[in-house]
C-alpha cells in the first residue's frame, strides 16, 4: 500500500474537476480508517452549503439493524446476547464484528440490501443536492465506483489511535483490532487524499475543492 501518511493535499486525477452551471445532484465519497476524520471532512462541507446532504452510511446500518427481519437474521446469526431491552445494541454487535473480518462480512451481507434501499431513496429524494456518502467500506459498494468525486481521509497513526480512543473509549489494543480488520485503501483509487492532521488546514481545503471543483455559479 502506498504510503499517505505524509501527503497533505493530493490531487491525483485532475479529471476530476467539474464546471456546472447550477447544483446537480453530484456525489461525493468520503473514505478513511478510523479516527482519520471522515466527520470532520463532511461536517467542513456541510458548513459551506444549504446544498450538500451528508449521509453517515454506519447511521444507516444502525437504523437498519432493528427492522424485525434485520433484528431476526442478526441474532440468528450472532445470538441474543447482542440484545438490550429486545433492540439490537450497536455497541454489543459493533465489538463482536469488528475484532473478525468473517463477523462483520456476514453483518454486511445481513443489512447491506436494507441500507442500499436506504440509500438510494435519500438521493433520489434529493436530486438537486450534492450528496456526501460517508463510509469506510465505500469502496465494496457500487457507489464508489459510480461517485463523480473520491476523497481519501488520512492521518498519521499515532493520531489516528488517540483519537479513536478518546471518542470510541476503547484500549489501545482494542484499537489495533480494528485498525487491522480495517479495509486498506490504494490512493490511486481515490481523487483526492487529505491528510487530516490538523484542523484548520483541512478546513482550508476543504474549501477550496468545493470553490474550485464542485461548483461554479
Amino acid at each position: 500500500m502506498t504510503d499517505i501518511s505524509n501527503m497533505y493535499f493530493y490531487y491525483i486525477n485532475i479529471s476530476y474537476i467539474i464546471q456546472v452551471d447550477e447544483v446537480i445532484n453530484m456525489i461525493i465519497g468520503i473514505c478513511g480508517k478510523s479516527g482519520a476524520g471522515k466527520g470532520t471532512v463532511c461536517s467542513f462541507f456541510k458548513g459551506i452549503s444549504d446544498d450538500i446532504i451528508w449521509i453517515d452510511i454506519d447511521k444507516i446500518g444502525h437504523s437498519v439493524n432493528n427492522r424485525e427481519e434485520v433484528k431476526e437474521k442478526l441474532i440468528q446469526c450472532f445470538g441474543e446476547n447482542i440484545l438490550s431491552d429486545e433492540v439490537i445494541d450497536r455497541k454489543k454487535l459493533g465489538k463482536m464484528v469488528f475484532n473478525s473480518k468473517k463477523k462483520m462480512s456476514l453483518l454486511e451481507d445481513i443489512t447491506w440490501h436494507y441500507m442500499k434501499e436506504e440509500i438510494d431513496y435519500i438521493i433520489d429524494q434529493n436530486k438537486d443536492k450534492i450528496i456526501l456518502l460517508d463510509w469506510n467500506l465505500l469502496p465494496k459498494t457500487t457507489f464508489f465506483k459510480d461517485a463523480d468525486l473520491r476523497i481519501l481521509v488520512d492521518a498519521p497513526l499515532e493520531e489516528r489511535k488517540q483519537r479513536a480512543m478518546k471518542r470510541d473509549n476503547i484500549t489501545e489494543k482494542q484499537f489495533m483490532i480494528r485498525e487491522n480488520n480495517a479495509p486498506n485503501y490504494e490512493c490511486l483509487d481515490f481523487d483526492i487524499v487529505i491528510n487530516n492532521k490538523y484542523k484548520k488546514l483541512t478546513r482550508k481545503k476543504v474549501r477550496n475543492i468545493y470553490d474550485k471543483s464542485i461548483i461554479s455559479r
